[in-house]
This record gives structure tokens, C-alpha cells and sequence, in this order.
């Protein structure tokens, strides 16, 4: 096994960041707080602030609109509603796909180390896969994210339903943990991508230093 210790560094470093990337964007899917809306009128959204996220729209409120077992009002955003806008929309689509690309592109990279300490073949086609297939995650990622953080900076409004209580649009926004932690999930697993292709490139005539051959 001393043989792996030395040569695939490269390629367990790749999969710790493609990993702890894959658990961001988990986090990134969960998280209500993408978009921070400022609003005026505390009657309702007591706190002055409404999370907007891809699947709900969150605020504390002391209205008697909660149920005794709420603690803050929430209202799901569909893809099908009809004013849903297209950021999210995409985002909604777009990180499911990189969840789903992420999972592909790690285990094929644990399948590339699993044939190099074993000694089968097939390792550059392992990690040439698991390298392309983490890049795509990250810009699967990317994409929805920056859209979002644009549609922040513009203060782009929502024309949300009577049901959800928001205001037509807010006095100011803000960006979300949501958002930052999606731009960090996207770099690690692009890097992660990156640093697997790179190292296929740097052993293009001997993969991991031994003749093993597809």
C-alpha cells in the first residue's frame, strides 16, 4: 500500500474537497436564508426581516397568524406557481441536478482509488469522470447562485401571493448565508475537479506511476 500513500495525494485531496463541496451544497438546498428582505411595515413581519430562500419564504411574526406549534410563518414556493421568478425556478431545478452530479462525481472517484489499491484498471477513466463530473457540479451550483446574488444587488422584487403576507418589495435586501455558502460549496468542487484532471495530466503516460491499463 505504500505505493498509494505517495502517488494519490492528489486525488484524496480532491475527494476531501469534492466532498465537504457535495455537504455545502446540501447545506445551500436546506437553507430558507438566501435572500434577506428589509420591509417597512412590522405589523405583520415583526422582526422587519423575511428570509427568502428557493423552496420557502420564512418570518418571525407576533400577528395571530402562527398555529401554537409554529414558530415562525413559512409558505413553500413552487416551481409551478406562476409567480415564482426564474432565479429561483432555476435554482430549484438546477441544485437538485448538482446534488445528484456531485454524489456521481465522488463515487467515481473513491471507485479510481479503489482500483489503484487493488490493482485493476480502469483508474483514468475513473477519475476523468469523477474530475468532469464535479466541475459540472460546481457550475450547476454556480449558476442558480449567481443569478440569486444579482437579483440581490438589483433589488429585483417578487410579486408574492395575498396568502404569504410579504410586502410588493422590500425597503432594501441583502445576501443570504444561503448564498455565500453556495459560492464556497461551487470553488471547492471546482477546484476538486480540477485538481483530479489535472493530476491525469501530469501521469498521462503512467497513471499513478504504474502501467495500469484500461
Amino acid at each position: 500500500m505504500p505505493y498509494l500513500v505517495h502517488t494519490a495525494h492528489a486525488q484524496f485531496v480532491a475527494l476531501w474537497l469534492g466532498t465537504v463541496g457535495w455537504t455545502l451544497v446540501i447545506v445551500t438546498v436546506g437553507l430558507v436564508e438566501w435572500r434577506v428582505w428589509e420591509v417597512s411595515d412590522l405589523s405583520v413581519i415583526t422582526s422587519g426581516l423575511a428570509w427568502v430562500g428557493i423552496w420557502r419564504v420564512c418570518f418571525y411574526s407576533h400577528a395571530p397568524i402562527l398555529s401554537d406549534s409554529q414558530i415562525m410563518f413559512c409558505q413553500r414556493i413552487r416551481l409551478s406557481e406562476s409567480f415564482t421568478p426564474p432565479e429561483i425556478a432555476a435554482a430549484q431545478v438546477l441544485m437538485l441536478v448538482a446534488l445528484i452530479l456531485g454524489l456521481a462525481g465522488n463515487a467515481s472517484v473513491v471507485y479510481g482509488l479503489r482500483n489503484v489499491y487493488f490493482g485493476l484498471n480502469k483508474i483514468r477513466l475513473a477519475f476523468a469522470s469523477g474530475g468532469v463530473l464535479l466541475i459540472l457540479t460546481g457550475a450547476s451550483a454556480l449558476v442558480p447562485v449567481c443569478w440569486n446574488l444579482s437579483s440581490v444587488v438589483n433589488n429585483q422584487t417578487i410579486s408574492f401571493p395575498a396568502e404569504f403576507r410579504m410586502p410588493s418589495a422590500p425597503v432594501n435586501q441583502s445576501i443570504g448565508p444561503g448564498i455565500i455558502v453556495g459560492i464556497f460549496a461551487s470553488v471547492l468542487l471546482v477546484f476538486s475537479g480540477l485538481t483530479q484532471l489535472n493530476s491525469l495530466i501530469k501521469n498521462n503516460n503512467c497513471i499513478m506511476c504504474y502501467k495500469y491499463t484500461d
